[in-house]
């Protein structure tokens, strides 16, 4: 069994699930990946970044695909680049999984999104949280965070939230808000950020 620990976090947009990652790394003095994993995946792949950017908003719903890709994601199997679907949307989600179990077996971090929790599923050393919130409170906090109106909060919570679902079940065949995907599932609205990173911390000392 690995000697380091991982957390991952999904999250609810407006949910604080970022600023709780950023502070977990920075108080356990781990890395923290978020969107530095398409970077890594663009070094890693020489594909460019921007199409892991944008490969969340183009998903395709074929089933088929979508059980090769939850078979191939587990084993780190990824297109070679003389394929013809080398830089489709399959093969870029691959390559960010690579990323994340070779992150996970080699060093102590969080890892915002990507479908983390998927990948490093059955793993001992892996604590998966989602971190929610009711609508009130994420739409107060996408108004303060970003300058917006109620109505633009609105709008862009539930945007993001649909992409997130839906990029999720795309490559898993799991519905990204099921507590069963997760070891810990937190309402950050009930005792606020710095509460939240203790029960997590407390709960990653007790594994």
């Amino acid at each position: 069994m690995a000697d380091n620990k991982v957390i991952t976090i999904a999250r609810g947009f407006g949910s604080g699930g970022r600023t709780m990652g950023k502070m977990l790394a920075r108080e356990l003095g781990w890395n923290y990946y978020d969107r530095e994993l398409l970077r890594l995946a663009s070094d890693e792949s020489g594909i460019n970044e921007e199409l892991f950017a944008r490969s969340d908003e183009t998903v395709k719903r074929s089933l088929s695909s979508l059980f090769r890709v939850q078979r191939d994601c587990l084993d780190g199997s990824v297109i070679p680049p003389d394929r013809e679907d080398f830089i489709s949307n399959e093969n870029l989600f691959r390559y960010q999984a690579r990323i994340i179990r070779k992150l996970a077996d080699n060093e102590n971090c969080v890892i915002v999104g990507r479908c983390a929790n998927f990948i490093l599923r059955g793993r001992k050393n892996v604590v998966n949280v989602y971190v929610h919130a009711p609508e009130e409170v994420c739409v107060k906090t996408v108004m303060q965070m970003y300058g917006v109106s109620q109505d633009e909060a609105i709008r862009r919570i539930t945007e993001t939230d649909k992409r997130r679902g839906t990029f999720y079940r795309y490559f898993t065949g799991c519905d990204w808000q099921c507590a069963d995907n997760y070891d810990l599932c937190i309402d950050s609205s009930r005792m606020g950020w710095e509460e939240c990173v203790r029960i997590v911390r407390s709960y990653l000392d007790a594994i």
